[in-house]
Parts: C-alpha cells; sequence; structure tokens
C-alpha cells in the first residue's frame, strides 16, 4: 500500500492507483448508462453525480432505491479501487433517510475508511446537491483477490 510523502503530496504509486481507478470508470458502461458523472477521484476519496430521471422514478413518485444503491456503489468502486489494487464487493448496506425526486441531481462522496490485509471498509454519503438533504448512508465492505 502506498502512502503520501513526507510533504503529503501523492507519490508515484497513488497517481498510479489514482490512473487505476479512472481506467476503472472509463470502461463501466452500467454507471455510464445511468447518467453518472465522477467529478472526484482521488486516493480513497470519490465523488459520484447522478440526476433522476423519470425510467428510475417507482410508483409513489420517488427515486426508486436501487437506483441509489446502485449511485452509491458506484462511488464505493472508484474509492475503493484508488489505490491501484482490485478490489470488489465484498458487501454493502445502506439506510435510506429522505426521498429523492424526479430531475433531483444526487450526489455520492465516498471515503476508504481503512484496509485490513485484503478487505476494506467504505462509506458513502449520498445528498440530493440542491439543499444537501441525506438521502442515504451506505457501507460497503472491499476485498481484494489474493495475489498470484
Amino acid at each position: 500500500m502506498s502512502t503520501p510523502s513526507e510533504s503529503g503530496a501523492p507519490t508515484d504509486s497513488d497517481d498510479d492507483g489514482v490512473a487505476f481507478a479512472r481506467q476503472m470508470w472509463a470502461e463501466d458502461v452500467a454507471s455510464r448508462s445511468l447518467g453518472m458523472e465522477a467529478t472526484v477521484i482521488e486516493q480513497d476519496h470519490a465523488v459520484v453525480r447522478m440526476r433522476i430521471r423519470d425510467d428510475m422514478v417507482n410508483g409513489h413518485a420517488m427515486c426508486h432505491g436501487g437506483y441509489i444503491f446502485t449511485l452509491a456503489d458506484s462511488c464505493f468502486a472508484l474509492a475503493c479501487n484508488s489505490r491501484g489494487r482490485l478490489a470488489v464487493a465484498a458487501g454493502a448496506d445502506i439506510a435510506f433517510t429522505a426521498p429523492a425526486r424526479l430531475g433531483d441531481v444526487l450526489v455520492a462522496d465516498g471515503r476508504s475508511r481503512g484496509s485490513y490485509g485484503r478487505s476494506g471498509l467504505t462509506d458513502v454519503t449520498v445528498k440530493r446537491e440542491s439543499d444537501g438533504q441525506i438521502v442515504a448512508e451506505f457501507r460497503g465492505r472491499s476485498r481484494s483477490p489474493k495475489r498470484s
């Protein structure tokens, strides 16, 4: 695992990790097809935006929770892969705290909290951009495969 230099500036391996996450994002057709935009990709941190479209709204005129989960999961993937080592979801939990509606822009802000061997924890907060209301809190557990 790479660490910042004594000055706090990223080392070359930090840049490589971010490049790894950016490449993963470039190949993420699922997130792109939902209109997601990664606005921040840096070591252990990512921010992803998504506008709620009419095909994301359920019978209660609210965004279907699966789309909110997918936004948080996509942000989680960027944050936990930002050190350049393949990491996949081992599990995740989400708490929905407020509804999102048609036209709302949701912003997911994910931060890796730590890694323990091949396992890691990443928290993602999803907010409505217009008023900062928290819509969901997500905790993802990642796992990296054994190196061969």
